[in-house]
Order: structure tokens, then C-alpha cells, then sequence
């Protein structure tokens, strides 16, 4: 059962997040430092918040790339493949079934192939991944934004709680398969979709004793750990390609109605209001993703973690490279079997 404590507690969290800018989810200097010492870091951008996917590739021309997006079935990962597409690129959209995938595929212009990654599925994983590999092209964007939020019941998927399960691991053993062909590509970007409410997981980020959810389960405490997950996954990931074969960098897109929300509880008049407000459009959402994962000035940029196409300076324990060793290690564990 959710309090209705809990319901105003993260209502108003929800709605001052949109209002924060890309270093008040940190301390109030920057101090985020990349994963890999001695790599470029990264200038002001020219975009914000109100900035949109079309409007950070405008001029851009991607043909002859190519670019996988999980979850682009709807939201921020349709409108990422459709922006993607529009400029040339060749975009794999993956959805959890492929109906999906194909309508998908479908509904925007430009070349794209549709395929099924079900989150919770690591065979299913390992099989597309495979096909993918079959195709025998560098791929150059790996956009990894398919998630589900504030999932009010527990439930145990693959060892562990499942907003973990689908938000982090499936996502940690696809990206595990899919590194040669992103090494192969000329300059090949891993961007992990995380979230500013990573700072719902407070105060250590990550609970190793708890994955599971079995000693306490808290919807949003459970999406904030999963999001911090992503952050440390992808920090510790730039920290394993130092070797400059490739990039990698998390991000927050920022407050958007999507289906992502489709578990929170309802809100308060007043609250909802507020949030409301502050809303980004998905084609504002999806603006860092695609800045991120196609800016030129971003070449060589590992580590780091954006908002409103920025760096942002994210909670404490994101920056926590310990964590990040650990977290890796124990993805491993969970994913015995299945691994490359």
C-alpha cells in the first residue's frame, strides 16, 4: 500500500524536478569529474530545457549510421528513433514484443529495421543481440531508454526486484553483447537514459543486500536505486573503454507524461497543477538523449551525466566509482550464463 504521505512526498518531488536546473540535482558546483581522467570535458551546449530533439540535430546528417533504441515503441524512445531516422541514420527500434516494434517502425520516415528486446527475457537478450551481430555493422548509437516507474507491487524478476530487473540488468547484459559492434563503429556513444529521481534511492544509492526487494520494498526508492544503477553502470562502462574505442554517458531527459508514469499514484489538485506546468513536451524530452548521443562536440566525451543537454552534477553516490566496480560485479553474477 502507498501512504497518502508517500503520494504528496514524491507529487512534490516530481513536480520540483522540473523546475531544478542540470546542477541542482548535485552540489552547487560541479565537481562530477568523467570516469576517464585526461578525456575532454564537455563546454556549454547552446540548448536547454525548452530545446528539442529536432532542434539539437538540425543540419546534422547521419546516413550511413547506425543507431539501436530500446523501448521506441512510444514516448521519448519513438520520438528518438523517429528524430534519428529523419536525419539519416539507420535506426533499430526495440520494443518488448514485435507488434511493437514494427508499428513502431512504421510510423515514422526513414530506414528502420524493428526487433524485440523483452527486458526480462535475458535468453530473448542474448538471441537479438545475436542478431544484431548477424547484421555485421558498427553501430554507432546504443540508446538504451526503455524503463518502468514506481512499480507498486514487488515483484522478483530474475533474482532481483523488477524495475532493477528491466531498468538496469537486461539493459547491462544487451549493452555486454552488443560492444563489438559498438567498438567496431568509428566513434560509438552508449547513452543510458537514467533519471534525476536517482535521488529517491537516498542515502547509499544501492542497497547490495536488498536487490531483491525481500527486506523492505518502496516503489520509488525501488526506481530511484535502479536509476542510479544506470548512471553507475554507464560511469563504470567509460571507465572499461579507456582505451578510447567508444563512449559513454548517462543522462536525465527530464518531467514528461509518458507511459512511464502510468503506475503513479494520483496526485492532489494543487500538486498536480504544479506539475503540470512544468512538463516538458516528449520532443523536449528526447532533446538530450539525441544531444548526447550525436553532438560533435561530445567526441571523446566519456562519464559524465547530463540535463537539459548540459553536464549535470548528480547525487553523491552516482559519482562513487567503488560502487560502480561493485554494481558491475554483481551484474555479472546475476547474469552468469548469459554473458559474452
Amino acid at each position: 500500500m502507498i501512504s497518502r504521505r508517500r503520494i504528496l512526498q514524491h507529487g512534490t518531488l516530481l513536480g520540483a524536478a522540473a523546475t531544478l536546473g542540470p546542477v541542482a540535482w548535485g552540489s552547487p558546483t560541479p565537481t562530477y569529474l568523467p570516469a576517464v581522467p585526461g578525456r575532454p570535458v564537455p563546454g556549454p551546449s547552446g540548448f536547454g530545457s525548452e530545446s528539442t530533439a529536432e532542434e539539437v540535430t538540425a543540419g546534422m546528417d547521419h546516413s550511413g549510421r547506425t543507431a539501436l533504441v530500446t523501448g521506441c515503441n512510444s514516448g521519448l524512445g519513438l520520438e528518438t528513433m523517429r528524430v534519428l531516422a529523419l536525419r539519416g541514420a539507420h535506426v533499430i527500434g526495440a520494443a518488448r514484443n514485435m507488434e511493437k516494434a514494427e508499428a513502431a517502425c512504421d510510423s515514422v520516415e526513414g530506414h528502420t529495421t524493428p526487433l524485440v528486446v523483452e527486458l526480462t527475457d535475458l535468453d530473448g537478450i542474448v538471441a537479438t543481440a545475436e542478431q544484431v551481430q548477424s547484421m555485421d555493422i558498427p553501430l554507432d548509437m546504443l540508446i538504451l531508454n526503455a524503463g518502468i516507474m514506481a512499480y507498486p507491487d514487488l515483484e522478483i524478476v530474475n533474482g532481483v526486484e523488477r524495475q532493477f530487473a528491466i531498468n538496469h540488468l537486461g539493459h547491462f547484459l544487451l549493452t555486454e553483447h552488443l560492444l563489438t559492434p559498438v567498438r567496431r563503429a568509428s566513434a560509438g556513444r552508449v547513452v543510458v537514459v537514467s533519471s534525476g529521481a536517482h535521488r529517491w534511492a537516498k542515502p547509499y544509492g544501492i542497497d547490495f543486500d536488498n536487490l531483491d526487494g525481500s527486506k523492505s520494498y518502496d516503489p520509488f526508492a525501488a526506481y530511484g536505486q535502479s536509476k542510479t544503477a544506470n548512471g553507475l553502470f554507464s560511469r563504470e562502462l567509460a571507465r572499461r573503454l579507456a582505451d578510447g574505442s567508444a563512449t559513454s554517458n548517462s543522462l536525465h531527459p527530464g518531467v514528461i507524461e509518458t507511459n512511464l508514469g502510468r503506475f503513479l499514484p494520483p496526485r492532489d489538485e494543487a500538486a498536480e497543477a504544479s506539475r503540470r506546468r512544468r512538463l516538458k513536451t516528449i520532443p523536449q524530452g528526447s532533446a538530450t538523449s539525441c544531444y548526447v548521443a550525436t553532438n560533435p562536440g561530445l567526441a571523446g566525451v566519456t562519464g559524465f551525466y547530463f540535463s537539459d543537454c548540459t553536464m549535470a552534477v548528480p547525487a553523491d553516490f552516482m559519482q562513487d566509482d567503488e560502487k560502480a566496480k561493485r554494481l558491475w560485479q554483481v551484474s555479472e553474477e546475476l547474469t552468469a550464463g548469459y554473458r559474452a
